[in-house]
């Protein structure tokens, strides 16, 4: 398309740009159309730099070309990584799935989108544990709001696991979540679909639906538990020593997740499916006794 090709000759975006740091750079476009909304703003392309780096950069720029109005966002690779398990920036990675690589040093880029698009075991297993903590998060907190009465908070936050839930379902037949998940999920599993048409249009009151989902997402993906948490498991069985919860929390395998693996720590205790040994002495000294986690062989 025209403007990629203007892009492609601006100095800041040519293969010069590896002396920065950068890894390549990706454009993103919609031919005849116009973005809507406060995140893109009306922008006719996303331009998405790479930096091969750990460190957080998320910079951000408004730049215009001639007539071309453009976005450019800088993150590093960690970032891009970090977005493909979490999913929490649909502008990165849509840009990332069906942008149009300008340059790139190594493959890296190239190598990362066809790590996407096979997902594979590694990438599928972090994915699931991601939702299935997510899921874990929203489902608690929707108890506690319904119990507490507030059954418009639960609401929300029973909506939220339920789009956790259908991910987990995509994710287990091999299909990376990446949008249009509901469209999915309807032809997949028709009683997740009908479960989420009972929240969202039912004639029964709001609480009543709220309790329905909660019960069936008590049943059906509790059952799950030990499938979507395989990651953290392996980890907790990779030593004979049992593992303490900041060593837990700072392993490279679980960062994704390193918020919400207390909670799911304690659902697997709960569940006896991880035991726990208090037998250590704290580090913060006294009488108290450090918890560590471990599985049987």
């Amino acid at each position: 398309m025209e403007g990629i090709v203007e892009l492609k000759n601006l100095a800041f975006l040519s293969e010069q740009s590896e002396e920065t740091g950068a890894v390549g750079a990706i454009a993103y476009s919609h031919p005849g159309e116009r973005f809507h909304g406060s995140l893109i703003q009306d922008f006719e392309l996303l331009v998405l730099v790479v930096h091969n780096t750990d460190q957080l950069i998320s910079k951000v720029g408004h730049y215009k070309y001639g007539d071309l109005r453009y976005q450019m966002i800088y993150v590093s690779r960690h970032e891009l990584q970090s977005s493909v398990i979490t999913g929490d920036n649909n502008n990165i990675m849509q840009c990332l799935i069906e942008g149009e690589i300008i340059w790139e040093a190594d493959n890296a880029l190239s190598d990362l989108r066809e790590e996407l698009s096979a997902f594979g075991t590694e990438l599928r297993e972090q994915k699931l544990l991601h939702e299935f903590a997510s899921f874990l998060k929203m489902y608690v907190e929707a108890k506690r709001y319904i119990q507490e009465g507030h059954v418009v908070d639960a609401y929300y936050n029973v909506l939220e696991a339920l789009g956790n839930w259908a991910r987990i379902v995509l994710i287990e037949q091999g299909i990376y979540p990446d949008h249009a998940v509901w469209t999915h999920v309807q032809s997949l599993d028709r009683a997740l679909w009908k479960l989420y048409q009972e929240l969202t249009v039912s004639s029964e009151t709001l609480e009543q639906r709220v309790e329905l989902v909660l019960l069936a997402c008590e049943f059906s993906v509790m059952s799950k538990m030990s499938d979507c948490s395989g990651l953290l498991l392996r980890v907790l069985g990779s030593r004979r020593e049992p593992w303490s919860m900041d060593e837990l929390v700072h392993h490279p395998q679980l960062r994704f997740v390193r918020e919400d693996l207390p909670l799911i720590l304690r659902k697997l205790v709960f569940r006896s499916i991880v035991k726990e040994s208090a037998g250590w002495p704290s580090f913060i000294g006294g009488d108290g006794r450090e918890i560590r986690y471990w599985i049987e062989a």
